[in-house]
């Protein structure tokens, strides 16, 4: 009864405009979500880091060691030849510490016959040196008569310059001439780094002795 009174209550809008009515009906039915639909939210995957590749380590280059240098070998400097016939007394400088006296062997083989002067608490005197034989001779250097310093080398004999008497050069004793009771007394050494060393007292005894004729 009610539902024939609205019906019969409304306007007549006859039945187009009925159907018209409907569809704007289902349009706003259809527009209108019967519950508020919340977007699903995809996780994003979480990104894969790769490791770190591992670098290969920088080989260290291998330094060979230095060679060891060859030693150069040294030289050995042979004595000069012997001279022939006379051979004359070079003067040189001895090396003086204290009471010791020293004289490079290498003069000596340069030279082969020498005298030196030494200053002694008495005065100068001379000393003489020679190779003779390979072997070194030290003795004093004076032939007392005549008072000559200078003896020349020949063989094995020892010459005065002054007076020409000679001397046996391996023993020192007198074989002729004036002063052949004036033997030549020998100085005691040794031979240390390459030098004849000497004490000068034992210079000095010796000059003395061959001042005294006849001696020993």
């Amino acid at each position: 009864m009610l539902k024939r009174r609205l019906f019969s209550s409304m306007p007549s809008i006859g039945r187009g405009g009925m159907i018209v009515s409907s569809l704007l009906l289902l349009v706003v039915l259809s527009l209108s979500p019967t519950s508020a639909s919340i977007p699903a939210i995809t996780p994003t995957p979480a990104k894969t880091v790769a490791p770190a590749s591992t670098s290969t380590p920088i080989a260290t280059p291998t330094v060979a060691p230095a060679p060891t240098p060859t030693p150069k070998a040294t030289s050995t400097v042979a004595p000069a030849a012997r001279p022939s016939g006379l051979i004359e007394q070079k003067w040189i400088e001895p090396q003086v510490n204290g009471e010791t006296l020293s004289i490079p062997v290498s003069v000596l083989e340069t030279d082969w016959n020498t005298r030196f002067k030494v200053q002694t608490a008495s005065g100068e005197i001379t000393g003489m040196a020679y190779i003779l034989d390979g072997k070194t001779y030290v003795r004093a250097n004076v032939c007392p008569p005549c008072r000559s310093v200078g003896f020349r080398l020949s063989g094995n004999t020892l010459i005065c310059m002054s007076c020409g008497t000679k001397f046996n050069a391996t023993t020192g004793e007198g074989v002729s001439g004036a002063c052949v009771k004036y033997p030549k007394a020998s100085v005691s050494y040794t031979i240390s780094d390459g030098n004849v060393v000497m004490n000068k007292a034992d210079l000095v005894t010796a000059y003395q002795n061959t001042l005294n004729p006849g001696w020993p």
